[in-house]
């Protein structure tokens, strides 16, 4: 990426969240338009692509993406292994669809689901357990920046779930910071703010141990063509976790060229 800084993660990390978006006609096209795009992008190792789709969708992901450079995963998973939890998808479950990926602790989770950092831990638990790697979503309200608690709050929402993992685990997990007061606003957080924040996450991972420096780390929060290329830059953006512009083609595969510019 010409003058970016260098850091302590190889890849770049692009990956889409649908939310709750698609219908099999459409989704079709969208999937084989970024299987496409991304073989001609020339994957090289140093762009890791995925998305992240609706539970029903799964299986479809999977047929039109298998074999493909992008990757695919669910959106959030149980944090119970099985049993009588209705309406709840256990991580073996999306595992079964050759899922790599899912989200835990988004924060649209967390606020219109009361999930606790306790919960998010052991989906992030469930997911590993499963073989999945889990997406941390980690991320502060406009009220919590605004008293100056953003590193409290992300702080806390980490450490949750590293408390209940060994070393090697963590060494597994992705971790997204996704400012709550960003996400679908437009307003994306400055590249400066951003960093801040990511440095501070790289912190508090490599005081836990000096191997989890190397967890890639990803922004999120209104994401898109124009601004990717200033927060991809930054020495502690590893890539970003994308909503909106995930679900057109062209936006979604804009951002990805942004990491060979």
């Amino acid at each position: 990426m010409g003058a970016q800084a260098e850091s302590a993660v190889s890849a770049k990390w692009v990956v889409g969240n649908w939310k709750m978006h698609g219908r099999l006609q459409e989704n079709a096209a969208l999937l084989s338009a970024l299987a496409e795009g991304a073989a001609a992008n020339g994957p090289d190792g140093a762009l890791k692509i995925a998305v992240c789709v609706p539970f029903p969708y799964l299986a479809q992901a999977q047929a039109r993406l298998a074999g493909t450079a992008v990757a695919w995963g669910a959106q959030d998973v149980s944090a119970h292994l099985k049993g009588a939890y209705t309406g709840e998808v256990a991580a073996e479950m999306v595992a079964e669809f050759g899922a790599g990926f899912t989200l835990v602790g988004h924060s649209e989770r967390r606020a219109y689901h009361a999930e606790s950092d306790a919960v998010v831990a052991q989906k992030a638990l469930r997911a590993l357990d499963a073989g999945l790697t889990p997406i941390v979503c980690v991320g502060e309200t406009a009220d919590q920046r605004a008293a100056g608690q953003t590193e409290a709050v992300v702080g806390a929402q980490l450490s949750a779930v590293l408390a209940v993992l060994s070393e090697q685990q963590a060494m597994r997990i992705v971790v997204a910071y996704e400012p709550v007061w960003a996400i679908g606003t437009g307003n994306s957080a400055s590249a400066a703010q951003a960093q801040q924040v990511h440095a501070f996450l790289r912190a508090t991972l490599r005081g836990r141990a000096e191997v989890l420096a190397r967890v890639p780390l990803l922004y999120g929060g209104s994401v898109n063509a124009a601004n990717a290329a200033e927060l991809f830059a930054a020495a502690d953006i590893d890539g970003g976790l994308i909503g909106g512009a995930s679900l057109k083609a062209a936006d979604f595969l804009a951002i990805c060229a942004v990491t060979h510019a």
